[in-house]
């Protein structure tokens, strides 16, 4: 009984037929190329997605953040330029901002 595990698998193996153990084998073999080819695609598709999306995405949204970015600078600098409620009236530059109600 000092048989190792390979040993033991391997005597099992005589069990089957020659035939079924051929097909079996064949059938792992093109499993295991099938998995490979398949990771394979993967790799190279999330390749070309990711640097797709960098190269055509990335741009917009860093020029559309800049956009934004410009935008709010603009907005503070009139607000402390024609004073606070400036930015809430929505009012045209040099004009009076609305006057407030129950006030004289």
């Amino acid at each position: 009984l000092d048989e190792s595990l390979s040993e033991r698998l391997w005597g099992l193996t005589e069990m089957f037929p020659e035939r079924m153990r051929n097909a079996s084998g064949l059938a792992t073999d093109c499993s295991v190329s099938l998995a490979k080819k398949i990771y394979s695609f993967t790799r190279s598709a999330l390749w070309v997605g990711t640097t797709s999306f960098m190269i055509l995405v990335l741009p917009v949204v860093f020029e559309t953040e800049k956009l934004q970015l410009e935008q709010q600078q603009i907005q503070q600098q009139r607000q402390i330029l024609l004073g606070p409620n400036t930015g809430l009236s929505g009012g045209m530059p040099g004009m009076l901002p609305p006057p407030v109600p129950g006030k004289i």
